[in-house]
């Protein structure tokens, strides 16, 4: 398949109701803040693995839609995969003057692996693939809002052992947040599209992850968590158009009181309740301060 040939930059919303986006296991599994502020934050290897798991599941079996990364798996093996794919004794380092060998296991490893060829990854194991730079990267993503967790008490009417059989009901609690609204920031390096093989149709695959992975990873601790709008500026250069950050900026998240769209700041001293739904918030774009050479697409 031909490279991706354009740059883009993307904002991505999603958000929960009544559960755990993403747990910090050093903090008992409370969802993960911000102290400072108290916005909640969700990792970007969080978001990575269910573009991962989607694409898993979407695309089982066919050929380039393999994941590098997955629930057991032992590396090594997928390294060895390559090796055995062109030939040659597996080995922790390059042989001297073995570039081009490293260079053709990296492009068979882009070749096989969907994720290595969108997010890149570091293969300088005991058995050495080397390192891949991916043309695809996503930020932690922030509550646009404060979020309040919630520690829940919850009942257990069964127990592990016979001993404790006596014992009947045991209580647990676990955590969740009400309602948040989350966003994040990602970006699309054509120029390492060129290296790794990062196509048009692998841009239109993680767009449709994104937009669907939660539909497959329904649990009762992340509740319902919805992908809500992705807003892409496409560059028509390969080194771009504009510069991330005031793109980004051009992206306005407003809250709705009454039958008015405030800016959130102003809109907490005036809102007589937290925001519970989507349906309180307005996601807008100043596409009239869009520079020349960018242009803005709803991709849903």
């Amino acid at each position: 398949m031909t490279a991706l040939k354009n740059r883009y930059d993307f904002v991505f919303f999603f958000d929960v109701t009544n559960g755990n986006p993403n747990g910090d296991p050093d903090a008992g599994n409370m969802p993960r803040l911000d102290p400072d502020t108290n916005h909640g934050l969700v990792s970007d290897v969080a978001i990575k693995r269910k573009v991962r798991d989607y694409v898993m599941t979407a695309h089982e079996g066919e050929p380039g839609h393999d994941i590098y990364l997955k629930n057991n798996i032992v590396l090594n093996e997928q390294h060895e995969r390559a090796y055995n794919a062109l030939g040659v004794a597996p080995r922790a380092k390059p042989t001297r003057g073995g570039l081009e060998e490293t260079i053709q296991l990296q492009k068979w490893m882009c070749e096989t692996f969907f994720d290595i060829r969108t997010f890149g990854a570091v293969m300088t194991t005991e058995v050495n693939c080397g390192q891949v730079r991916g043309p695809v990267q996503i930020t932690f993503a922030r509550s646009v809002e404060e979020i309040t967790p919630m520690e829940v008490s919850i009942i257990r009417s069964s127990v592990t052992n016979r001993k404790d059989r006596s014992k009947g009901r045991t209580m647990g609690r676990k955590f969740i947040v009400p309602y948040g609204l989350y966003c994040a920031h990602g970006f699309v390096n054509a120029k390492l599209a060129e290296k790794t093989g990062f196509s048009d149709a692998d841009l239109t695959l993680l767009w449709t992850a994104l937009r669907d992975m939660f539909e497959l990873e329904r649990s009762a601790s992340h509740g319902e968590m919805v992908s809500r709008q992705l807003i892409a500026f496409r560059h028509e250069s390969a080194l771009g158009n504009g510069r991330s950050h005031e793109l980004f900026d051009l992206v306005k998240v407003g809250r709705r009181v009454g039958s008015e769209v405030r800016d959130i700041g102003e809109a907490r001293k005036s809102a007589a309740t937290p925001a519970r739904g989507f349906a309180d918030y307005e996601v807008s774009v100043d596409r009239g301060a869009v520079p020349a050479g960018v242009s803005v697409l709803d991709v849903f």
